[in-house]
Formats: C-alpha cells, sequence, structure tokens
C-alpha cells in the first residue's frame, strides 16, 4: 500500500480549546498553538499522516485530508 500524501489538515478553530493534546502527540512537530491558543499546521510540509491529531484531539477539532481518502 503506498504511503498517504497529505492534501490538508482541516482544523475546525471554534471547536479547538487549545488544550495542546495534538501538539504533544504529533511524532515530527508540525502542529503548534498560536497567540489566540488554537491549532495550526506550522509545519504541514512535515507531516507523515499518522493521524495522532485526529484520533487524540477531544473534541474532534481536526481532520487529516490525504489524497487516498477521495
Amino acid at each position: 500500500m503506498a504511503k498517504p500524501k497529505l492534501k490538508e489538515h482541516l482544523i475546525n478553530r471554534e471547536w479547538c480549546k487549545g488544550c495542546g493534546i495534538c501538539v504533544h502527540f504529533c511524532p515530527k512537530s508540525v502542529l503548534e498553538l498560536d497567540d489566540q491558543d488554537k491549532v495550526v499546521a506550522a509545519r504541514p510540509e512535515d507531516c507523515i499522516c499518522c493521524k495522532l491529531c485526529e484520533l487524540r484531539c477531544p473534541d474532534l477539532a481536526i481532520e487529516i485530508i490525504t489524497e487516498n481518502n477521495a
């Protein structure tokens, strides 16, 4: 099976409460909290599409969209 290729980080900023769980679990340090304590994909080019952020987010505020999702 081919490695999934990232299309985008779909982040619902209204749902994000800034807990930082996704930032902590990201193995490649792709995510950061901005000055409003909301998650942003600071380095999307480093994302390996492991989806740990999506799986661990208690507010379901992150979805990793890959080209294989179609």
